[in-house]
């Protein structure tokens, strides 16, 4: 079977076709097609069935590359993967929203549906909860939110909190003060801001008390009105301090709380805030969960087999946990 594809601007063809024809060659590879370009004009051979499924994914591309996006492999296996699990339609809409826009100009955007969905329920809920693996993008859309908001005057301000829980190293044996010790474990949060404000308007704003980036300590005993409140790497809060972050919250604010449940680096006798904040919250009105996953991953494609590799390991290791109970059960 074959089909063709009209493409009148030769930049959506050559953005289609990447650096050496290797975002083809993979759309060729996975689809077990052949695709040919001749000038305006695509062409596409092989069986019927992927033949219809590449002529959606190229499509799709096309509209993105329409839209200002480079289309790269990770763009090409996310399309090809929603295209099969029969979520086209979806894609339609993907990437029309923009948050913000970065001091360099670059509109900041969902690039999944997962991450649409995300952004969607921050505007839509007083209380959010982003849970998913590193590379999702929880934190930035986060922030990426709340500087929207800010700018807009829709809050008086941001705060952004992190637990300071030592991933394997001992915050004692930092050099520098309290603050100095610290900061290193807020700098995602810096880098971030900075982007987005540029580092000059984020350290006036800080100066004036508008952004403040501090430790999950600091939140206690106050109430935070008018403000737009992000806790990152929850899954190191206690549920005492998860409590506590929460309960903070004033009137015309807003929460998002991002976390990863499979890197926890609390004490094993200790258990995760974000866990525990799942099973208490998840009917309660105002509040949404929303779980990103590996299709989610915006950061480099090896990022995504890595994740998948880790949740593997884990379902081998529930379900012997599981086995090793039964058998000892009998």
């Amino acid at each position: 079977m074959e089909r063709l594809i009209e493409v009148e601007k030769m930049e959506l063809v050559m953005n289609l076709f990447g650096s050496f024809d290797e975002n083809v060659k993979l759309l060729e590879k996975e689809l077990d097609v052949a695709i040919i370009n001749r000038g305006s004009e695509i062409k596409i051979a092989g069986e019927a069935d992927q033949v219809n499924t590449a002529l959606s994914a190229i499509n799709t591309l096309l509209s993105m590359a329409n839209r200002g996006e480079t289309i790269g492999e990770q763009e090409v296996r996310y399309v090809m993967s929603q295209i099969e699990a029969g979520k086209e339609e979806e894609l339609e809409d993907l990437g029309k929203d923009v948050v913000c826009i970065s001091t360099r100009g670059v509109p900041i955007k969902a690039k999944t549906l997962g991450q649409k969905h995300y952004i969607e329920s921050i505007q839509n809920n007083n209380i959010v909860f982003g849970i998913g693996p590193a590379g999702t993008g929880k934190t930035y859309l986060a922030v990426a939110a709340a500087v929207a908001a800010f700018k807009r005057k829709e809050i008086d301000r941001i705060v952004l909190t992190r637990p300071a829980i030592e991933a394997g190293e001992s915050l004692g044996f930092l050099p520098g003060d309290m603050q100095e010790k610290v900061d290193p474990y807020l700098r995602p949060l810096y880098d971030a801001l900075g982007e987005m404000l540029g580092y000059e308007v984020f350290h006036k704003n800080v100066e004036r008390g508008l952004i403040e980036v501090a430790p999950l300590a600091y939140m206690r005993g106050r109430t935070l009105d008018n403000a737009f409140i992000i806790l990152d790497e929850a899954q190191n809060t206690t549920p005492e301090q998860m409590k506590m972050f929460l309960t903070r919250m004033g009137f015309s604010s807003h929460i998002v709380v991002t976390g990863d449940v499979t890197q926890i680096d609390l004490p094993r006798d200790k258990k995760s805030g974000l866990k525990d904040a799942e099973i208490i919250l998840k009917n309660v009105e105002g509040i949404d969960f929303i779980y990103l996953d590996e299709r989610d991953v915006v950061r480099h494609p090896l990022v995504q087999r890595i994740v998948k590799a880790y949740e593997r390991k884990e379902l081998e290791r529930e379900r012997a946990l599981k086995e090793r109970k039964k058998r000892n059960s009998q």
